[in-house]
């Protein structure tokens, strides 16, 4: 394993992992709200190390990158994360893999830097908007009724939010040693930068419909933090998507079902192997 820190948007320091094969393909995880680069363990410590070259960040506010009081509403600045990313550890075309908030940033990316950098993408229970009407119609219940006690600087009160939170991103029960592993990296996430995130206003409709490179959506059935609906809106907007949707599992399809999700990652990156790699 190697670790990175990387300037981000703004001079903003990311904590970034990297793990595998140093002359594969290089996959770029990128996670979600209040969670961390541990989020991917089980890609990370898979045998896709053995042909791809597997890279995590930290994202801005979260696990071991930088948290500053407000650098989280301009869509440049996470564009810019992901660019300084593959910059700085000379990524050649890599696969960009978002989970749910993780969708956004790499939408964000999009906007500013378009797909002609990267070979495909993975959307996985993500969302691409956020604070409009449109984009809270494929946000559960689940997730909205949490947001007070995500903003909440009462410990117990964050915390409690925090641990419902964690076991609603999945559809069947967490082994306490999971619950407890997901919410420390949660919790380590302060109340301003959750604010900082589900306060931004903003829809990457057209930045979508723009991509031409191949993108792979991956969703739960049943999950209820982000609802399918998101996963159907993106494969109409794609003209390039295919969808995977994977039943009796929740928002961490990764997480809960790892042997399909890594094997499908795994064809949908090497069916990309056939493009030249500058």
């Amino acid at each position: 394993m190697k670790e990175h820190t990387v300037t981000g948007g703004g001079g903003i320091e990311l904590h970034v992992e990297e793990r595998g094969n140093a002359d594969g393909r290089p996959i770029l995880f990128i996670h979600g709200y209040t969670q961390s680069r541990r989020s991917w363990t089980k890609q990370l410590e898979s045998t896709l190390a053995d042909d791809f070259r597997l890279v995590a960040m930290d994202n801005r506010g979260h696990g071991q990158s930088e948290k500053p009081e407000s650098a989280y509403a301009e869509s440049e600045l996470w564009a810019d994360d992901v660019q300084r990313v593959i910059e700085t550890l000379e990524l050649d075309r890599p696969v960009l893999v978002g989970w749910s908030y993780g969708g956004l940033i790499i939408s964000d990316y999009l906007e500013k830097y378009g797909d002609e950098q990267i070979a495909g993408i993975n959307l996985v229970g993500a969302i691409s908007k956020n604070g409009t009407d449109d984009a809270m119609a494929v946000i559960g219940e689940e997730f909205v009724e949490l947001i007070p006690g995500f903003e909440s600087t009462d410990a117990e009160e964050s915390v409690n939010a925090l641990e419902t939170f964690v076991e609603r991103c999945v559809h069947g029960e967490l082994l306490p040693e999971d619950r407890y592993f997901m919410l420390g990296y949660n919790a380590v996430v302060p109340p301003h930068v959750r604010e900082g995130l589900h306060s931004r206003t903003l829809t990457h409709d057209e930045d979508l419909r723009a991509i031409e490179k191949p993108v792979l959506i991956t969703h739960g059935e049943a999950d209820t933090i982000v609802l399918p609906a998101a996963a159907e809106e993106h494969a109409e907007l794609i003209g390039t998507a295919e969808t995977s949707f994977y039943p009796e599992v929740g928002h961490s399809p990764f997480w809960e079902e790892p042997e399909r999700f890594n094997r499908e990652l795994r064809e949908f990156a090497a069916g990309l192997e056939g493009e030249t790699m500058t």
